[in-house]
């Protein structure tokens, strides 16, 4: 009996990350991200690069701009959690027609809750 194919995630939510390796651009099969919970300031471009990459999670980091370009153009991408994130107006305004994946956002100027 063949085994389920298991799902390639990487979940470093929690662990104070302002910026991902270059080498994180090799994982050709990962299909989920979970940065959440860091202190991005820049959105992590390497992830843009990733074929298979279906879902993005960097809820409660400092990003401010997005490549939303790079984004509309990636293949496999079907969900970016952005909530609790102090985006720009462009990103809010621009995003939407140029995408065909959930993007979720919380209302500008929204605080993410202590912990």
């Amino acid at each position: 009996m063949r085994k389920p194919r298991q799902r390639a995630q990487l979940r470093l939510e929690g662990n104070f990350l302002h910026r991902l390796p270059n080498e994180v651009s090799a994982l050709q099969h990962l299909k989920a991200i979970d940065l959440s919970r860091n202190q991005f300031h820049d959105f992590p471009e390497q992830l843009t690069t990733l074929p298979a990459l279906e879902t993005i999670n960097l809820e409660e980091n400092e990003i401010v701009d997005v490549p939303v370009e790079k984004l509309a153009a990636m293949p496999a991408l079907r969900s970016i959690n952005l909530r609790f994130n102090p985006l720009n107006a462009e990103v809010r305004v621009i995003a939407p027609p140029l995408i065909k994946f959930d993007m979720l956002m919380s209302p500008e100027g929204t605080r993410a809750p202590p912990p």
